[in-house]
């Protein structure tokens, strides 16, 4: 055993390093553990028996990356928040049927292994599985050495929530006249990095400087919105995703939600529609929201004017949620209780008054 492991390591792979690895992991996984959690961390499978009380459980299921954001983490030297990206990425996709969390796992690719690095970005998992409510119950860390370089790692997972048949939201509870209500996002999220990985080599941005020293420097007089004086650029970058998941709940609870679209990939015109069954469309009025200054340093970089921005990035909404007009006040102060600033921010209409498409930045008085 001991020469075939000197072989496997020899080629790239360090087995003893792997099991360091999950034995830093062990605590961090522990802290998410759920009662319906059969088996402790190491087994081939993870087992998970479903919660009692449902009469008519539908089970949802949600799988997603980080991306490209997992370079700016190499480069920073930091690794502690792209797991809680990984876990928003996939919690709040699964929360858009109106589910609740159950569990979720990781998958982690790495050029080389090292464990405490591995153990970090395991913990940042866990740490958002703890917000989200839902157990880390396994995973998977895996070596490519001459396939990833040293530095590289890639991170995806996996996550399965549960929610009765007849509360399921497939978008065909909205209604014409509904309220649109968004969510604001912490930043960038995780999505639309290869842009702005490809800005930062183009501008020769440094990484390490404060974010208000770069803000002045390409848009000078713009005030800092939702980002920390003294951070860097580089964390403000990497600030986590919002899990919106226990927000949600709450909201649900109180309000009448007719629809939720998770604002990620293709940013606000191929998200909010999302919630909505056809024949319908959302209006929405982008003056009636703050755009954070991270997205306007970002489109003038990358020379985007403001509707392109919004159909690249979040645009400020990670999250939009469908409601009744009537409860739009309730919504925002029940949301604003759960942490998450909100506003009204548009309508959904009918197709042919949206000029025949299903996503408009148009006015609403």
């Amino acid at each position: 055993m001991a020469e075939t492991r000197s072989a496997y390591a020899a080629a790239g792979v360090d087995v003893e390093a792997g099991q360091r690895a999950v034995d830093l992991m062990r605590t961090a996984v522990a802290g998410t553990r759920r009662p319906e959690v059969l088996e402790d961390l190491g087994g081939f499978g993870a087992a998970f028996a479903l919660p009692s009380g449902y009469r008519d459980p539908v089970l949802v299921s949600s799988t997603d990356g980080v991306g490209t954001k997992t370079a700016i983490a190499s480069t920073v030297g930091r690794f502690d928040t792209v797991g809680i990206d990984l876990v928003a990425m996939c919690v709040d996709d699964v929360v858009c049927s109106g589910a609740e969390p159950l569990w979720m796992l990781d998958y982690l690719a790495v050029g080389s292994l090292v464990p405490e690095r591995a153990a970090e970005i395991v913990g940042g998992i866990a740490e958002g599985c703890r917000q989200a409510g839902c157990a880390l119950i396994g995973g998977e860390t895996a070596e490519h050495p001459g396939v990833m370089e040293p530095d590289q790692f890639d991170l995806a997972g996996f996550c399965v929530g549960i929610v009765e048949r007849e509360r399921r939201l497939d978008g065909s509870q909205a209604r014409a006249g509904d309220a649109i209500v968004g969510l604001a996002s912490s930043g960038l999220h995780a999505n639309g990095f290869s842009l702005v990985r490809e800005v930062i080599r183009a501008r020769d941005l440094d990484l390490t400087v404060p974010f208000r020293e770069v803000l002045a420097r390409w848009l000078p007089g713009t005030a800092i919105t939702r980002e920390s004086d003294d951070r860097f650029l580089g964390q403000v970058l990497l600030t986590p995703t919002t899990i919106y998941a226990p927000a949600i709940h709450a909201l649900m609870q109180r309000v009448e939600v007719r629809g939720l679209a998770h604002v990620t990939g293709g940013g606000l015109p191929a998200n909010v529609p999302r919630a909505l069954a056809a024949g319908l469309g959302a209006r929405l009025d982008p003056r009636r929201w703050p755009i954070p200054s991270v997205f306007r340093l970002f489109a003038q970089l990358a020379d985007l004017h403001d509707r392109e921005m919004r159909a690249t990035f979040n645009g400020g909404l990670g999250m939009v949620a469908v409601v009744p007009p009537d409860q739009v006040a309730l919504a925002i102060h029940t949301l604003a209780a759960s942490g998450v600033e909100a506003w009204e921010v548009g309508r959904v209409e009918p197709v042919g008054s949206l000029g025949a498409t299903r996503y408009l930045e148009a006015p609403i008085e």
